[in-house]
């Protein structure tokens, strides 16, 4: 070291009172609110650049279950507008027998224009080892029927899209009461602290029948509620910050903030609100780093884009969709719901076949058959299928009574879903309908029960799951509500 610098040095170290006063009294104070955001844990936070570190106060903050988990996480898919069970996976020969013959007087149509039993216009095919009996309108998840637990037996209490919808939601046929998927992210949280817990994409002909109630926290705090992703552009809308605001601004900011939102909380402890909005503003800040990646699918190799159906103008839109949902998955969202179908023209966009069921749902089969089963292929490959829990239902299933003789009315009395991964015996059929798939028959499964049944999978007790409002401990599955045994053997 040079004299020069030396003699530099130790001039710097000759201080005036009033800066010695200025400094120490900085000092001081800021060792104490170094120790108050150490406790908190804010400093890690802070001082660190990765996506991952702590968020203090996060309620996401991952929560140990009641049991051992089959499922570490949840994707949904919603086929929106009410899928005709005796068209897809609920064969009925009877429908053939006896075909333009009247059903009984106590059938109850919504829409009118009732007419008699009709078959149904495709075949079935037997897949996989199994031989379980898939439309020929879904070539693809037929060669998946090992992996699939047909549930023929589902049947809701509505007639209404919106109110059906709802229930198969919430477990309610009105709206206020949180979503399942806010259910799963308040009883489990969340693996990543730079996406949310829990993500919804919508149809890009429109969102869903009930629209943003289908994801809402209901009297949760809207925490819980899902976050709406797109599928093309920036995933969330105004997600990046202005322009001429820099990185080292916003970082700046958001700390100050932080700092200052600490410090009230350690005067008024016990303030919910306050963490969950100090977390909110720490996840939406990493979100623009991590967010974009997650649903990066450009960054997926060729393969697995043609896997998804990428590159094909009927199969794209729901394909990236399904790709995006496993890579959310991936990086740890608990829960991904998907909408397809959505409010654009009622009776195309979705699967509302009133007016031609068979044009109806060729199309929506042909959007949704490949890209279904490359996740299925995709999740199996990457060894994410025994620990994601693939969820297939609609909101009511159709009549087995011809409308306007071409299309098919509503029906809550009897729909079909299936789930798959999370370690459940795939190639059986459970329950059953009538032998016209009007109504629910053998082993008939409620809403409450298929709720029961994801939450188990999940680790969670149904009935140890609640929260308190309005002076009594509410449950998801209501005061309902047992898990298929089939399903969690």
């Amino acid at each position: 070291m040079s004299d020069h610098h030396h003699h530099h040095c130790r001039q710097k170290t000759f201080w005036s009172r009033r800066d010695f006063l200025f400094r120490s009294g900085g000092g001081i104070a800021g060792v104490a609110l170094a120790d108050l955001l150490n406790r908190q844990g804010m400093l890690q936070a802070a001082q660190s650049d990765t996506c991952e570190a702590p968020i203090p106060g996060n309620p996401f903050a991952p929560k140990d279950p009641h049991f051992a988990p089959r499922a570490t996480a949840v994707i949904s898919l919603f086929m929106s507008g009410g899928v005709s069970q005796v068209d897809t996976f609920d064969p009925k020969p009877a429908l053939k027998q006896y075909a333009g013959q009247p059903m009984a007087d106590s059938v109850v149509v919504r829409q009118g224009h009732p007419g008699p039993l009709m078959p149904s216009p495709f075949e079935f095919i037997r897949g996989g080892q199994s031989g379980l009996e898939v439309s020929e309108i879904f070539p693809h998840l037929a060669k998946k029927a090992d992996d699939l637990a047909i549930i023929r037996s589902l049947y809701g209490r509505s007639n209404d899209h919106i109110q059906a919808t709802y229930e198969m939601q919430s477990g309610q046929i009105r709206m206020g009461f949180p979503s399942v998927g806010s259910w799963v992210t308040y009883g489990l949280g969340a693996e990543s602290s730079s996406l949310p817990a829990y993500v919804v994409m919508n149809d890009y002909r429109g969102g869903p029948l009930g629209g943003p109630n289908d994801w809402s926290a209901g009297f949760m705090p809207a925490t819980y509620q899902g976050t709406l992703f797109r599928a093309v552009g920036d995933p969330i809308v105004d997600l990046q910050p202005p322009d001429g605001v820099t990185e080292a601004q916003q970082r700046a900011r958001l700390d100050t903030l932080a700092k200052l939102n600490e410090i009230d909380m350690a005067k008024n402890p016990g303030n919910s609100e306050l963490a969950a909005r100090i977390s909110s503003y720490e996840l939406a800040y990493r979100m623009q780093g991590c967010a974009p990646e997650a649903v990066d699918t450009s960054a997926e190799s060729d393969a697995t884009q043609k896997l998804y159906g990428l590159g094909d103008p009927i199969t794209e839109p729901f394909g990236r969709q399904c790709l995006m949902a496993r890579r959310l998955v991936e990086r740890g969202v608990r829960f991904v719901q998907l909408f397809h179908g959505g409010l654009g023209n009622q009776n195309t966009d979705t699967w509302d076949a009133h007016s031609n069921l068979k044009e109806n749902h060729t199309q929506h089969a042909a959007e949704t058959d490949l890209p279904i089963a490359g996740l299925l292929t995709d999740l199996k490959a990457r060894g994410m299928l025994d620990s994601t829990l693939i969820v297939w239902h609609a909101e009511f299933g159709r009549m087995p009574i011809s409308q306007r003789g071409v299309g098919r009315d509503h029906n809550p009395g009897a729909m079909t879903g299936w789930m798959a991964g999370a370690g459940i015996q795939g190639g059986q059929v459970i329950g059953a309908s009538d032998e016209f798939g009007y109504k629910a028959a053998e082993q008939r499964i409620s809403a409450h029960d298929f709720h029961a049944t994801m939450l188990h999978l999940l680790g969670m007790d149904h009935t140890k799951l609640t929260y308190r409002y309005n002076g009594r401990d509410m449950r998801l599955t209501d005061v309902h509500g047992v898990p298929i045994p089939q399903i969690i053997a």
